[in-house]
């Protein structure tokens, strides 16, 4: 039987060196069953070491070795004794750091090719898409050109005669493309193969195991206390909701903010969803009226936007003064937001727009935070809802801005205005819903 503790014991480590698929590495190492972080580059040694990853894979990146300052892994990568996979970027580095040689390439790869697999080590496998070929998609302008010594190439494409790499005696492994993306076709098998059959992960990552988990978890640091969270409806919230039910009943109160943007009849799905059918203590502030009235002669995005995000943590902290007895506030932080303000902090990203949540409550809401999906993927926290018995149309329906209409009615926003574009957006969706094509649009 596996114990809760055991189900992230076997882990793998992502170092991100920039690529723009790198979250999508640790998404499909999940969908492996294997829990793994992603963490930038330049993690310290004593970091790395506490991690105490199974194996660890190098990410893709935008850079060229060439370039002065140009990043490289932390050198313990190597000494560590684990299964080390380096992909695109991630194998340069690897080459050049092991006294290989990287070279400028005359041919720039982008898009689909077809490797010629030359020896079959453990990541390969049996590996293939037609005879001895496996379908998979590059990006690379640089290519190794002399392999460290230890190492085989396993695999080539006439323009990148180093399209695959192995030392199997340090289970050294580089890959030229993304075996990541879906273009790749046995690109999550390969992924699959170096976290199974060379780190000796076991797939003990899934739905089930994650929530007995965060039950124990939430039980442990809430106790006997109350809980406040903002619920808006959306995916993260409505995990969250329906996981802190699971394991602390009625200690769990939900805020639900109606400021008159919402979709049509959304008020009264929520309530019947959460409060009716699952028998959660729901509080429904209905504030539609305070919202147009602060909104009133506003034109510009932004600033609506700011408004409205006022405007919700004051009624929320409002009804939170009334509450008695409660010390945690539960919020719906998934780990993109994780990576994404890590980033952010190192000035590796830059903020597009600012982002609408319960933040910024005032000093005598002292609260401690519980967020217990933080670690969480968004797909990953859909397939958790599934297994909590939640609605495949709430798991799956398309993103909506926390500020609702209020961003998506150009210019001064009006109830007259928000309620014509409420009937718009419904006959838009019955349509995509009747013709099928609701669930293959991301977002409309």
């Amino acid at each position: 039987m596996t114990t809760n503790t055991q189900i992230t014991e076997d882990r793998i480590l992502i170092l991100d060196f920039g690529s723009q698929y790198s979250q999508l590495i640790a998404r499909r190492v999940r969908e492996a069953g294997v829990y793994s972080e992603m963490y930038a580059y330049d993690m310290s040694e004593e970091d790395i070491r506490a991690f105490n990853p199974n194996g660890i894979i190098l990410s893709g990146g935008p850079e060229s070795v060439h370039e002065e300052g140009s990043p490289r892994a932390p050198e313990v990568v190597f000494n560590l004794g684990v299964p080390v996979l380096g992909i695109c970027y991630g194998l340069q580095t690897m080459s050049a750091q092991l006294g290989g040689k990287v070279e400028p390439g005359t041919v720039h790869e982008f898009g689909y090719a077809e490797v010629n697999i030359q020896v079959r080590d453990k990541l390969i496998g049996d590996l293939e898409d037609t005879k001895d070929q496996l379908k998979v998609w590059m990006s690379h302008g640089d290519k190794v050109t002399a392999i460290p010594e230890g190492f085989q190439i396993t695999a080539s494409t006439p323009s990148c005669p180093v399209a695959m790499v192995s030392d199997e005696t340090r289970r050294f492994y580089g890959i030229q493309f993304h075996p990541e993306v879906t273009h790749t076709a046995k690109g999550a098998e390969l992924l699959s193969n170096f976290v199974h059959s060379i780190c000796g992960c076991r797939s003990l990552w899934n739905s089930e195991n994650i929530i007995d988990l965060r039950v124990e978890q939430l039980r442990q640091q809430i106790g006997d206390q109350k809980v406040l969270l903002g619920l808006s409806g959306g995916v993260d919230s409505s995990v969250v909701a329906a996981l802190l039910h699971r394991a602390i009943g009625d200690q769990l109160t939900c805020v639900f903010v109606d400021n008159g943007l919402l979709r049509l009849n959304e008020g009264e799905q929520v309530m019947d969803m959460f409060a009716k059918n699952m028998g959660i203590r729901v509080i429904r502030a209905d504030a539609e009226e305070r919202f147009l009235t602060a909104l009133a002669g506003e034109v510009d995005p932004e600033k609506k936007r700011k408004i409205i995000g006022r405007e919700f943590i004051e009624v929320f902290a409002e009804e939170a003064r009334k509450l008695d007895g409660v010390n945690f506030l539960a919020q719906g932080t998934i780990y993109p937001d994780v990576i994404e303000s890590a980033a952010t902090k190192n000035g590796k990203a830059h903020v597009i727009k600012s982002h609408h949540n319960v933040g910024g409550l005032p000093d005598d809401l002292a609260f401690e935070l519980v967020e217990p999906i933080r670690d969480l993927f968004k797909d990953e926290v859909r397939r958790l809802g599934t297994t909590l018995g939640l609605p495949h149309e709430m798991l799956y329906r398309h993103p909506f801005p926390g500020p609702g209409l209020g961003v998506r009615i150009l210019g001064e926003v009006k109830k007259e205005y928000a309620d014509i574009l409420r009937l718009a957006d419904d006959i838009f969706m019955q349509e995509l819903r009747a013709s099928g094509w609701y669930d293959k649009t991301a977002q409309a």
